[in-house]
């Protein structure tokens, strides 16, 4: 560890003595969980450990609201995905099951299309989805987005290319 990381680490632990508290109170006010919001505490100084850039004096509270702030909208995006998973398969023949593995496999993988997804830009995102979900043509798609069919296949084209680059990126 060099001397930097050193300092870095030393100024997250001033940070997280001087901020833990309130940090804790305004997470849980949001929750409502003690258990979640110590999580989402501890996942906002790893998070800030990961970037490397602390805030500058006198932004800490604005600084470490910010990526809790986000932190809680990725908690309440993945508990919304796993219960739509979880109904999806309430909903499916007994002999169907899904051990809790795979289970917890294809949450992660369906959040991880979800945060695919949301990157995208919206034509580009609603025309994938209404390809591969809908199984709409690409003359369909133009006519619903009221774009060109060419207009149709540059979106198809960049979602495909973002979802490979994706697939890239958790394969190594």
């Amino acid at each position: 560890m060099t001397a930097a990381d050193q300092t870095n680490m030393k100024q997250v632990g001033q940070l997280y003595q001087q901020h833990q508290s309130w940090l804790s109170v305004f997470i849980q006010r949001r929750l409502g969980c003690p258990e979640t919001s110590a999580d989402l505490v501890h996942d906002t100084y790893l998070r800030l450990l990961n970037r490397g850039r602390l805030p500058e004096p006198g932004e800490s509270r604005r600084y470490l609201t910010h990526i809790a702030k986000g932190l809680v909208i990725d908690l309440y995006r993945r508990r919304r995905v796993e219960a739509a998973y979880l109904e999806y398969l309430q909903q499916q023949p007994q002999e169907f099951g899904v051990s809790p593995e795979a289970r917890l496999q294809m949450v992660e993988a369906l959040i991880e299309v979800d945060r695919l997804l949301r990157h995208l830009p919206d034509k580009v995102r609603q025309a994938l989805l209404m390809r591969q979900i809908d199984n709409m043509s690409y003359k369909q798609i133009a006519a619903e987005l009221g774009v060109s069919v060419s207009s149709v296949e540059k979106y198809i084209a960049k979602a495909l290319q973002a979802c490979l680059l994706a697939s890239m990126e958790t394969s190594f």
